[in-house]
């Protein structure tokens, strides 16, 4: 695992009080998305799924990460459990308070209860998982008034060129496979 970068988004803040439309809005949301994709890309080049994900707080990155289950044999090892631990580190507390994580696929059941136990405050996600999505499409688990913590879901930022990066990867799994799948 990498150590945390500090990256600022002072350039990425809203420069006008007078623009207040949904893309100005939402594009410091899309600036962190590209550096979660970028987190993905490297996923990809490594032969895992391409999943990224980054935690930032005042415009600074305090974790990153990518899938690396398959390098680490480890099926804890998803890009947001890898950019929460970075995150948690470079923080020195357990908890996120203030933080934003931007991953690029929807989180599953356990990254999703690291997110709430983490205090994560808000979510920020790309494209929707349907066999997994534990944050809108199966369950709703950082928005669960019976857990002790809710998180703020934003969710679609980026979400095509998420997708696409999905689905080119499986494609080229399959195609590795040959017509037997094996």
């Amino acid at each position: 695992m990498s150590l945390p970068i500090l990256e600022h988004a002072d350039k990425y803040v809203c420069r006008s009080v007078n623009d207040m439309s949904l893309p100005s809005l939402l594009e410091p949301d899309r600036h962190w998305m590209k550096l979660a994709l970028r987190e993905a890309e490297r996923a990809y080049e490594e032969k895992e799924v391409p999943v990224g994900a980054v935690v930032v707080r005042d415009g600074i990155v305090l974790g990153k990460g990518h899938n690396m289950v398959e390098q680490l044999k480890d099926p804890t090892a998803h890009a947001e459990m890898i950019a929460i631990t970075a995150a948690c580190s470079a923080a020195g507390d357990k908890r996120l308070d203030g933080c934003t994580l931007y991953v690029t696929l929807e989180p599953c059941p356990m990254c999703a209860g690291a997110i709430v136990w983490s205090r994560l405050t808000r979510l920020v996600f790309g494209a929707f998982d349907e066999k997994a999505g534990s944050c809108s499409t199966l369950y709703n688990i950082p928005r669960d008034r019976r857990l002790n913590h809710l998180v703020e879901v934003v969710s679609g930022i980026l979400a095509e060129d998420s997708a696409a990066l999905l689905r080119s990867f499986f494609a080229e799994r399959r195609l590795a496979a040959g017509p037997s799948g094996s």
